[in-house]
């Protein structure tokens, strides 16, 4: 399983993106599941819109529907982890979405995320392991 962050996911839905290529072939190429949270689906679907357009935001929610991204669902404990990590990051900032990453990575004891967000990712100390290893 690999937990995918809305980077990636706008990168690969938008061709004009310098980060469309590797992020289309990381997608494109991994045969493991490719989870996302809500948060994730919610934020990207915004920006693909705002920069690409409807028809590709619908190809977000179609690849749920076909099972190419698996949107898992958030927990109690998720909730109160992800609270504690925005707390916690308050100056940084650390938000809602990136927090639902983590708090489902350490849940699920997931170490890659593909993410284009190095900076909040690396600033992290996840609960699991010493850090993430960030893809692409």
């Amino acid at each position: 399983m690999l937990i995918v962050d809305t980077g990636p996911l706008v990168a690969y839905l938008n061709r004009r993106d310098t980060d469309h290529a590797r992020c289309a072939e990381l997608l494109g190429n991994r045969t493991d599941e490719l989870l996302v949270t809500p948060y994730v689906v919610t934020e990207a679907c915004y920006l693909i819109c705002k920069y690409v357009g409807p028809t590709a935001e619908t190809n977000i929610i179609e690849a749920l529907v076909a099972g190419d991204l698996t949107q898992i669902d958030i927990t109690a404990a998720d909730l109160t982890r992800m609270a504690e990590l925005m707390a916690q990051y308050q100056g940084f900032p650390l938000g809602v979405t990136d927090a639902s990453v983590i708090a489902v990575s350490e849940r699920l004891g997931l170490t890659e995320v593909a993410t284009l967000d190095h900076r909040h990712f690396h600033a992290i100390t996840p609960r699991h392991t010493s850090a993430f290893k960030l893809l692409p």
